[in-house]
């Protein structure tokens, strides 16, 4: 791998590390050549493929913990686990969020029926825990005046869900994406810009990365409909993640904070 894309000797933070895309942020920072202190809330178990990351890596390089991201004090406690273990952070990649596709429904909800606690628990984890996590380790990247954080926001942080994606599903009410999930996106995005611009002359980047249509178990009648839409005509792989991940938090963006990288295949293009 090309230097410019290095991160050999870094110390990186993965939050929802034991999620859909956790391991493969973490795989790409621990490629790069950066240890990884994963982070995920209590009782989530540590998946296969996470197991198969420490045994090529080793404990050296890569350390479980777990903090709820919406406790101040469980992060405080992971903050000081991660120095003691790794040392100081350089790298936050801000994944943890709630997502709510289809399989994960056990009812819908029409429009104006949309419970507010399911609103309120996606702000509070996706927005509001992104912000809480970022002060807390963000806190140490500018004290020594170095560093890059990562804000994982979405394809919808700019864009409304299509329902036609989903009206093959059988569901009544119909499945609905909860309307808080892109409007924490987007919050996600806004909120990266404040961070960028008053971290920026203690030397801490701060960017979004937002992915669309990230390939994982979807049915294929909506994987057809989905990637009709899409230019390129096919849905995101992991693969496609890594290159973008490692450019924001490696000193190849050292010019670029404050922005969004949309890694979607040109679904926004049209």
């Amino acid at each position: 791998m090309s230097t410019l894309f290095s991160l050999e000797g870094e110390v990186a933070v993965v939050t929802g590390a034991l999620g859909k895309l956790g391991p493969v942020w973490t795989e790409a920072l621990l490629q790069a050549g950066a240890s990884v202190f994963a982070l995920d809330r209590p009782g989530v178990p540590a998946t296969p493929l996470f197991g198969e990351l420490q045994a090529r890596f080793g404990n050296d390089r890569l350390q479980l913990a777990y903090a709820d991201v919406r406790d101040r004090d469980s992060l405080e406690e992971a903050s000081r686990q991660c120095e003691q273990q790794l040392g100081l952070p350089s790298v936050l990649v801000n994944n943890a969020g709630i997502d709510s596709p289809p399989a994960a429904a056990d009812s819908g909800h029409r429009l104006e029926d949309i419970p507010l606690e399911v609103n309120r628990e996606i702000l509070e984890v996706n927005t509001l825990g992104m912000f809480l996590v970022s002060q807390v380790f963000g806190r140490g990247m500018v004290a020594a005046r170095r560093g890059s954080v990562v804000n994982v926001a979405s394809l919808y942080a700019g864009v409304s869900p299509d329902a036609r994606f989903y009206d093959h599903i059988e569901s009544d009410p119909p499945f609905l994406k909860p309307p808080a999930y892109g409007a924490s996106k987007a919050a996600v995005v806004n909120l990266t810009r404040y961070l960028a611009t008053h971290w920026a002359p203690h030397g801490v980047r701060v960017n979004a990365l937002s992915p669309g249509g990230v390939l994982g178990g979807q049915d294929e009648t909506f994987r057809r409909k989905f990637c009709a839409r899409v230019p390129m005509g096919r849905m995101a792989e992991s693969g496609d993640l890594a290159g973008p991940l490692l450019f924001l938090a490696s000193g190849a963006s050292s010019y670029v904070t404050g922005t969004e990288l949309v890694v979607d295949g040109g679904f926004t293009a049209w």
